[in-house]
């Protein structure tokens, strides 16, 4: 028989195979030479107490054949005859917007302004350690989009969005970890994603798809209120270079401003939309395994050896604004996001194994209309000037480098300069700055309440071993593409799907992804092969 059980058991436990099946024989009252195997669908760690449990769901095979491999892979057939679409962005709505187009009989053009993965870590380089930016060529721009270069987290809040599974078992075919099917926090890494990205673009390549780098969309054709291809820039020769569809899928990210900028000129309608700004905070790992974890710093060491590297998430309500955690990145570092010369930007990135000394996370807040007030003669494009003066208002702070502004935890909430600073991951370096009062007071102000409270609700987590880093903006979005329900194609220009988190439908890997197999679908069902 095969039987499907719930078990909670100590992190200790949950290590030893041995174990586990002891504890599931006595549960199903069989002896455990009848076990023939154990299978683990999900896995999750409940810390809120001291006694930290592990929560399993399991399927158990009593005196039965152990199940088969499965494999993950998609036989497509063949696409290179078949109508072609353009994906624009090779970012996880792109890739997987092609994917579903082959899988629907279509053949999908994919154009990347930046390069390859391989390619891009010269760029990543140069930032990091010559203060150079590539404004093609980034963290946020090239094969894979942001995801590939900081973190790969695959857990989201998008369960009504589409199909989860299908997302991370893409990810499986193509070379992840069997465990992100399992643990109730998903995460590849950065160290493995640009492998797994590779393997994604030959099946779109096998399967008869193009995938073209250095290709800028510098115009849309557009006849008729139809989309009929678009006008690139071949960034390696200089050169234009046209690609012809009547489908166009918009994927390119939430930092590709220069699309918003063409949509505005041609009078393609745009909305502003919901948006956070803030900053980076990092910590020692150690303290916070310790905070989370309920031990003493002494005891950090032996609870890592069962349990993950911890994390956590807040949230706070602060003079009517959320306040809250995001991107939270353990055993992380923290990297220079930025997409222009002239900004700062940061964001956060873990390894697989999440084994760095430190913990970052973005801590942001809501921005609401009013904010943008002086900014409000740009329309839709107002909240991305408000992002933009305050990129380049942390390039000057830190020097009008890639070196970003930083402040000790502390001395942030006090309104005092910090006359040193901790160490951090940030590798393009940090200098000490005056951020309680270099950010607009309706961030600054609900950030330093904000972290006093979390102060409260996690004991030790306000310190000066604490930095925060300026600054986080590009949490998403401060712009949407609207698309009609049904259809998902702009409401103007048929023909053209806004797609993922630059459009305003995504907020990370897999709800990207989702969206991009909701584009491609949405085109099978109107069109004609």
């Amino acid at each position: 028989m095969i039987h499907e059980i719930q078990l909670v058991v100590s992190p200790e436990e949950a290590a030893n195979p041995d174990t586990i099946k002891t504890i599931v024989s006595k549960q199903l009252f069989t002896s455990s030479s009848n076990i023939t195997f154990i299978k683990t669908l999900k896995r999750s760690v409940d810390a809120r107490s001291r006694n930290i449990k592990i929560n399993l769901k399991l399927e158990v095979y009593v005196n039965e054949q152990p199940p088969h491999a499965v494999s993950y892979k998609i036989n497509y057939e063949n696409a290179t005859n078949k109508k072609p679409v353009i994906v624009v962005g090779a970012g996880p709505a792109g890739l997987f917007a092609a994917l579903q187009l082959i899988e629907n009989g279509w053949k999908p053009i994919v154009v990347e302004r930046g390069k390859d993965v391989k390619n891009r870590r010269r760029d990543l380089a140069a930032i990091n350690k010559q203060h150079l930016v590539n404004p093609n060529s980034n963290y946020c721009f090239g094969e894979g989009g942001a995801g590939t270069y900081s973190d790969g987290k695959l857990y989201t809040r998008s369960t009504k969005r589409g199909d989860i599974t299908k997302v991370l078992e893409t990810f499986v075919a193509h070379g992840a970890d069997e465990n992100i099917l399992i643990e109730a926090h998903p995460h590849i890494g950065t160290n493995k994603l640009p492998k797994i990205i590779e393997a994604i673009r030959k099946t779109i390549i096998d399967a008869g798809g193009e995938v073209h780098f250095n290709k800028q969309v510098t115009d849309l054709i557009i006849k008729n209120n139809t989309v009929q291809g678009v006008v690139c820039t071949d960034l390696e020769n200089n050169i234009a270079v046209e690609f012809i569809a009547d489908s166009i899928i918009l994927a390119t990210g939430h930092s590709s401003r220069d699309i918003f900028e063409l949509l505005h000129s041609k009078n393609i309608l745009i909305e502003a939309k919901t948006f956070a700004m803030g900053v980076r905070v990092e910590h020692p790992q150690e303290l916070i395994d310790s905070l989370q974890y309920h031990c003493g710093i002494n005891e950090v060491a032996n609870k890592r050896n069962y349990l993950p590297a911890a994390s956590y998430s807040l949230v706070q309500q602060v003079l009517g604004r959320g306040v809250y955690s995001f991107c939270m990145c353990p055993g992380g570092i923290i990297a220079p996001c930025a997409t222009a010369p002239g900004e700062v930007v940061t964001n956060g990135w873990s390894p697989s194994k999440r084994n760095n000394p430190f913990a970052n996370s973005g801590m942001v807040v809501t921005i609401e209309p009013e904010d943008l007030k002086q900014y409000q003669q740009h329309g839709a494009l107002a909240g991305l000037r408000y992002q933009q003066a305050l990129e380049k208002m942390a390039w000057k702070a830190g020097g009008q480098t890639q070196t970003a502004p930083a402040q000790q935890l502390q001395d942030f909430i006090n309104n005092k300069l910090s006359p040193t600073l901790p160490l951090t991951s940030y590798q393009p370096g940090v200098v000490s700055a005056p951020l309680h009062s270099l950010l607009p007071e309706s961030i600054g102000k609900r950030l330093q309440i904000g972290f006093s409270q979390f102060g409260k609700k996690m004991r030790g987590y306000v310190s000066n071993d604490a930095v925060i880093v300026g600054v986080e903006s590009r949490t998403s979005s401060p712009v949407r593409i609207p698309r009609d329900a049904l259809s998902l194609q702009h409401p103007q220009i048929k023909g053209l799907y806004p797609c993922g988190e630059g459009a305003g439908y995504a907020g990370g890997i897999v709800s990207a992804a989702i969206d991009g197999q909701k584009c491609a679908n949405a085109i099978a069902s109107i069109l004609i092969k």
